[in-house]
């Protein structure tokens, strides 16, 4: 399974469902894949400058989020959503590329954020 294909077209969602009392947000894409990002990751994760930094090595570990829901989803253009999250971080668009990658990486990119936090010091609880 790949994130594009050679004409750099991106699998795209078929149905986005944000489960509030849950704290998950439920994707489903056109060619069959479904992801159920808990909110933590999406925060923790965020496309975001302020925790991607801009460049591969200025990525910041954010702490304390084990709790953070999602008040709101709202689409970007045809390409992407924005998350406003109830820590109120709302920055960053999660472009379908980015949800679908960041799906398929999920228990890697969480494994690797375990360990980033315990590494620091950090903790998941606020």
């Amino acid at each position: 399974m790949t994130e594009a294909d050679p004409y750099g077209l991106v699998a795209r969602p078929t149905r986005i469902r944000l489960r509030k009392a849950e704290k998950i947000l439920d994707v489903d894409f056109d060619d069959g894949s479904s992801f159920s990002f808990p909110a933590e990751l999406l925060r923790v994760e965020s496309p975001s400058a302020e925790v991607q930094g801009h460049g591969p090595d200025q990525k910041r570990t954010v702490a304390g989020r084990r709790h953070v829901g999602i008040m709101k989803v709202e689409p970007v253009g045809n390409y992407a959503i924005s998350i406003m999250f109830d820590d109120l971080h709302d920055t960053g668009i999660y472009s379908w590329q980015f949800l679908y990658q960041l799906g398929i990486d999920m228990e890697t990119r969480w494994s690797a954020y375990l360990a980033e936090l315990e590494a620091q010091g950090l903790s998941r609880d606020p």
